[in-house]
């Protein structure tokens, strides 16, 4: 799945990215399309804001508790500091990670997108965004972000070197992830 910067609506995520349901043990819980919908669509409002360099739209996505932890001013200037980062805002969705009333978090559904965006000049971010919604029909937040930049001469073929990987707060795959 692909997330352009031109998109009016988030697209659906396909059937080539994973999906993995996390629940307590004393419930079940399976999201709906509507769902994935409504996620994936704070997922690609967020990013879009960001390849666009609106920071005041994508900072009023964020949760408040994470505003109150990242004030706006610091967070603005630790992704300008980060010129090239969302830099074409085309990321591609590999897995969707649900998780229902986590330990230790507000209660609520959570999902988790890890992503690669791949550039035209040979470099990459990739990372997750995780979002939240506390009550069914509430919108989601942004709770947490992580993102990477791979430079050119780090990677090979398309793929980050082995020792770069490593290093990687990111999912790139089973294919990759799971062959060091």
């Amino acid at each position: 799945m692909i997330v352009a910067p031109v998109a009016a609506q988030a697209p659906p995520l396909g059937p080539e990215v994973e999906r993995v349901v996390n629940a307590p043990e004393t419930g079940s819980f399976a999201p709906t399309p509507a769902d994935e919908s409504d996620a994936m669509g704070r997922v690609a409002a967020y990013t879009m804001a960001l390849a666009r360099r609106d920071y005041a739209s994508a900072y009023a996505m964020l949760r408040l508790s994470f505003q109150a932890a990242n004030p706006r001013l610091a967070w603005e200037m630790n992704l300008r500091k980060r010129e090239t980062l969302w830099a074409d805002g085309t990321i591609r969705i590999l897995r969707l990670s649900w998780y229902l009333d986590p330990a230790g978090q507000p209660p609520g559904i959570y999902a988790a997108f890890d992503f690669r965006g791949d550039r035209a000049d040979g470099t990459m971010d990739c990372g997750y965004v995780v979002v939240h919604r506390a009550a069914p029909g509430a919108d989601f937040s942004v709770v947490r972000t992580d993102t990477s930049e791979v430079p050119r001469e780090m990677m090979e073929d398309g793929i980050p070197k082995a020792d770069v990987l490593r290093q990687l707060p990111c999912y790139l795959g089973k294919g990759i992830a799971t062959a060091f």
